[in-house]
């Protein structure tokens, strides 16, 4: 992506070179600021079930340093968990990593207490403001922000069950747009990245069940951009977290990864005291919406489409090509998982 300066050094070096075909020049600058338009940092949407798997908090750390880097805008975070401590916990998070602005909205379906989850903890270790009662509403925080964007450039990142995007395609019109949900979204949103489902084919997997039978296979039926699926497999083997044991106590990826180590049910068994590695789900979706990485870190699988059961199953239906995809991992899981690892904390040399 050419910076503001770097465009400027270009013309001058092309004017010293051929000062007299103003014609040639006058072309090139059109080229060159179309391509430096077309590069513009991905504008992000964030939405998680942030509080049970590590990998939410991993993610959201990942998008910090992608926007302190100058990759991306995050706009926005959803939170599809109403776990009581979960919107602090996330504003929390953002104002250690000097965001305090970053809007939160959260899916208002009653607040719950849920012990093992890592919300709390960090929450307690770190000033916020925001919480599940003055955090605005999801759906009308999603049209607010839809609504004042450009056509065609909200990159909505999915890293959890899909109840909030269910929610926007059913939105009514309101005080932010004359357009309903479903329309919104096909205005304003480039593409959706959807954490979720199994390729080719499997059942039950967590974000496309999250308990609410239907939702997905909703969702999918009714999105009408582009979807990018980063699938249950692509995650499941690249292994990180251990690193963390490095960091100081008072960091929120020791914090929150000790905590998840200790206490989530499907880990805390293997628990000796330290930080355990895990699946690396849902930074694979932030990685893909910040760098694409298209032939990189793995292909993208295109020409059918994404038909999702009642039950959290799916498989790739090649009977009719979409504007669906899916990733499929090249690289090796262990070198991504250093990689993920160093974004995580920063690390881009």
């Amino acid at each position: 992506m050419y910076s503001d300066f770097y465009t400027v050094f270009l013309i001058a070096i092309f004017m010293k070179i051929n000062p007299i075909n103003h014609s040639f020049f006058y072309l090139f600058i059109l080229i060159l600021f179309s391509f430096n338009s077309s590069c513009a940092q991905p504008q992000l949407i964030f939405d998680t079930d942030f509080g049970g798997d590590f990998d939410d908090l991993g993610a959201l750390a990942m998008l910090h340093h992608f926007v302190d880097n100058n990759e991306c805008e995050l706009l926005s975070v959803m939170c599809w968990n109403t776990e009581r401590y979960a919107v602090s916990a996330i504003d929390a998070v953002n104002r250690y990593y000097g965001h305090p602005d970053i809007p939160i909205g959260v899916r208002k379906d009653g607040a719950q207490v849920t012990e093992w989850n890592y919300t709390k903890p960090l929450a307690d270790a770190f000033p916020y403001q925001l919480n599940y009662e003055n955090a605005e509403d999801a759906i009308q925080l999603y049209r607010k922000i839809l609504s004042a964007s450009k056509d065609k450039t909200i990159v909505v990142v999915t890293v959890g069950p899909l109840k909030n995007i269910q929610g926007l395609i059913e939105s009514k019109p309101d005080q932010f747009s004359a357009l309903t949900g479903k329309e919104l979204i096909q205005k304003k949103v480039k593409e959706f990245v959807i954490m979720g489902g199994r390729f080719p084919e499997g059942k039950n997997e967590w974000n496309f069940n999250g308990d609410m039978p239907g939702v997905t296979k909703f969702v999918i039926e009714n999105i009408n951009a582009p979807i990018v699926f980063s699938g249950y497999e692509v995650g499941l083997n690249i292994k990180t977290g251990e690193v963390f044991n490095e960091l100081n106590k008072n960091h929120p990826l020791y914090i929150g990864a000790m905590h998840f180590s200790e206490n989530a049910p499907w880990i805390k068994e293997n628990f000796a005291g330290k930080i355990l590695d895990n699946s690396t789900y849902d930074q694979t979706a932030v990685l893909y919406a910040v760098r694409n990485g298209e032939g990189v870190y793995w292909n993208k699988i295109t020409g059918g489409y994404c038909e999702a059961d009642d039950t959290g199953g799916n498989k790739w239906n090649t009977e009719k090509t979409s504007n669906h995809a899916y990733l499929k991992l090249i690289r090796n899981n262990e070198e991504m998982a250093q990689m993920i690892e160093k974004m995580m904390l920063g690390n881009f040399k």
